[in-house]
């Protein structure tokens, strides 16, 4: 497996995905991408995995764009590249499950936006994140120019964007970029600690939740507030919603099927 793109194990209802080009700070390659985006649809398809967890091997998340090959490509490369990398967000965004980032080191240009295009993001405290892309005379791409505004408005973002700075964990934490910071040592366990409690909540929910909230930055308040009405009155028939209200009567904690929504 060490000359995977991506390392992937499933533990439990956990899956893992580890980019895995830990010569070049896991530098996107388009295997790695191909490979990324099957695993995340393949995930979708398969009832045992109820999380993801994606992280880098080695010193680093990612650097995102290979370097060594910038400069040595047309517009027509460029073009089918950025298609592969819009599929594989667009992947993510789909998945009724929930994606949990696990940074350390660097994560940057592209890397960046890969963790942003995941619902939750976790991150060791000696962590930086990079928009490194005006540094080479090129613009956002694989998403960031849709993540980011959004979620820290569009005067930090541009600074992000325009200056290509580093900015740290505790920052990006302050922010409301990353939802939970820890030392590096302790890292891989509490993502998976997180990804595992997740895995075993109630799928359903978690689907329309996901999907609900990506939408509302795109929709009125009226619309959003039909869409929890209609949702709402399917989830009350669930046998999820049954479980955790006969868990709640009986003081004990809700046992969940892996049952995923029809969206």
């Amino acid at each position: 497996m060490g000359n995977e793109h991506v390392i992937v194990n499933l533990k439990g209802s956990v899956l893992s995905l580890q980019m895995n080009r830990p010569e070049s700070l896991n530098a996107f390659s388009p295997e790695m991408i191909e490979q990324l985006t099957a695993e995340i649809i393949g995930a979708g398809e398969n009832p045992d995995v109820g999380s993801v967890i994606l992280s880098g091997a080695g010193r680093s998340f990612s650097a995102g764009g290979d370097v060594k090959t910038m400069g040595k490509v047309g517009p027509s490369q460029t073009y089918d590249h950025i298609g592969k990398l819009n599929k594989l967000i667009l992947a993510m965004q789909e998945l009724e499950k929930p994606i949990i980032a696990a940074v350390h080191g660097f994560a940057a240009g592209a890397a960046f936006n890969l963790a942003l295009a995941c619902d939750i993001i976790l991150a060791a405290e000696d962590s930086k994140l990079v928009m490194s892309f005006s540094q080479v005379g090129l613009i956002s791409d694989g998403g960031g120019l849709y993540f980011l505004p959004r979620l820290i408005g569009p005067y930090r973002a541009k600074e992000l964007f325009f200056s290509g700075k580093p900015i740290s964990a505790n920052q990006a934490h302050e922010w409301g970029i990353i939802n939970h910071l820890y030392p590096l040592e302790k890292l891989e366990n509490e993502a998976f600690k997180y990804a595992e409690e997740l895995a075993n909540g109630p799928a359903q929910a978690y689907g329309f939740i996901k999907k609900i909230t990506d939408q509302s930055s795109m929709s009125s308040l009226s619309e959003i507030l039909e869409q929890e009405r209609i949702t709402q009155a399917m989830m009350v028939t669930t046998d999820d919603h049954l479980e955790g209200i006969t868990a709640f009567k009986e003081k004990r904690k809700p046992i969940f099927k892996r049952k995923q929504a029809v969206l």
